[in-house]
């Protein structure tokens, strides 16, 4: 096994409230963990990762399938004579993104890391497979989900599109991720709207370019670009009901490369975030609106291509409470993150549930902003799982398992 990294406990109620069964096979999954951890693998490219996956879910029982999305794995295991139906889905990807945690298991492939956790969330969902392979205690049919590409390529679309839930019915579908900033080992659950839409918005602004030194003769891009920029920052405060959040931001602007030439064409790409469907739309219609408007009173033409990406996750209300009550039953109200907000980050999930009720959980990764605590944020090359919170995690799926697919009668 590897050497070990100094990370804060789940808080004590926790400790004892672990399975039996998870506890007793806990350092060999946090050790399959750092290892996925050392082997990241980009979107479409977890091809060792998904190995991994369907090896072990055949040695304890499951009927493993394999090619959803190219690599993705899901594993059934159907006990009994129960009608119900659960999925449970895990990430498996990588970032692109050189790690620089000096950790023993850290990546030994440059430029990429699992910056995000997703080593983490395939090992807890692979922990409790076991237990729930070896103690069985349910009746009906349980899919494991474990999906490729969330970063960003929407692994779970394309999961979805590939006849995801007509191969294997859900009655419900959940899934986690790991939380920083929050108490390592807390649960938080949030009805409806829990993570914001992403678009993405490339706007080529099209001029006549020139000499520096004669901005009349020119069609001026640059210019354009700038007033669309500033344009761009009324649209969520004179659009979008004061009661309502979205988030418009400029993240690119790319035009010219001498001082005295003015180019010919500027381009601005922006991401474009909202709660709700509705104000998703207006967005999309303002941003289009205004941008062709505003380039064509200074004399240029902007071309706009708007990419929907992923929708916002909204949670089913009679799953959350499900997923809430299991906890609340098991740890109490210390153990559940109260109030929890939403987020303005997205989640590719949401794909999911827009064909399968469900609901999308956190658990606390530890809280504190340096390396070891926990609680460095995600997408950061200083991450890591924390490791602490893996026997919780297991331990609430196999919970959550043997609650939803309990006998019936």
């Amino acid at each position: 096994m590897t050497e070990t990294t100094e990370h804060p406990a789940p808080y004590p109620a926790q400790t004892d409230q672990v399975l039996p069964a998870v506890r007793s096979i806990a350092a060999e999954m946090i050790q399959v963990r750092r290892h996925l951890h050392a082997h990241p693998e980009l979107a479409y490219q977890e091809f060792e990762t998904s190995d991994l996956v369907a090896a072990r879910l055949a040695e304890w029982g499951y009927e493993v399938h394999r090619g959803l999305a190219g690599t993705g794995v899901v594993g059934t295991l159907k006990l009994g004579q129960g009608t119900r139906r659960l999925g449970i889905r895990a990430d498996m990807d990588a970032l692109p993104i050189h790690e620089t945690t000096g950790l023993p298991y850290a990546s030994q492939h440059a430029g990429r890391m699992h910056a995000c956790g997703h080593d983490g969330h395939t090992a807890i969902l692979l922990a409790s497979a076991r237990v729930l392979a070896q103690e069985r205690g349910f009746d009906g049919t349980l899919h494991l989900i474990f999906q490729p590409a969330e970063e960003g390529l929407g692994g779970a679309r394309r999961m979805v599109d590939e006849g995801l839930f007509e191969r294997f019915p859900c009655d419900a579908v959940f899934a986690l991720h790991n939380m920083p900033g929050f108490p390592a080992g807390r649960f938080g659950f949030r009805e409806g709207q829990f993570t914001a839409s992403s678009d993405s918005v490339t706007i080529e602004v099209v001029g006549r370019g020139g000499h520096g030194s004669t901005p009349h003769l020119v069609a001026d891009p640059i210019v354009a670009a700038a007033h669309i920029v500033i344009a761009l920052q009324t649209i969520v405060s004179r659009n979008v009901d004061p009661r309502d959040t979205a988030v418009v931001s400029v993240g690119a602007i790319h035009g010219g490369d001498a001082p005295n030439v003015i180019p010919a064409t500027v381009t601005l790409r922006l991401t474009v975030r909202a709660y709700r469907p509705e104000t998703r739309a207006i967005l999309r219609e303002r941003i289009t609106e205004l941008v062709q408007a505003q380039a064509a009173t200074l004399g240029v033409r902007a071309e706009v291509d708007y990419h929907w990406r992923y929708p916002a996750v909204i949670n089913d209300v009679e799953a959350t409470r499900l997923a809430r009550e299991v906890a609340r039953e098991w740890l109490g109200e210390e153990g559940i993150v109260q109030d929890l907000q939403p987020v303005t980050g997205s989640e590719d999930f949401s794909f999911m549930l827009e064909r399968c009720p469900g609901s999308y959980l956190i658990v606390g990764n530890g809280e504190g902003d340096t390396h070891g605590t926990g609680g460095c944020q995600v997408h950061n090359p200083g991450y890591d799982f924390n490791d602490a919170i893996l026997p919780i995690a297991a331990s609430y799926w196999v919970r959550l398992a043997r609650r939803f697919l309990a006998p019936q009668g």
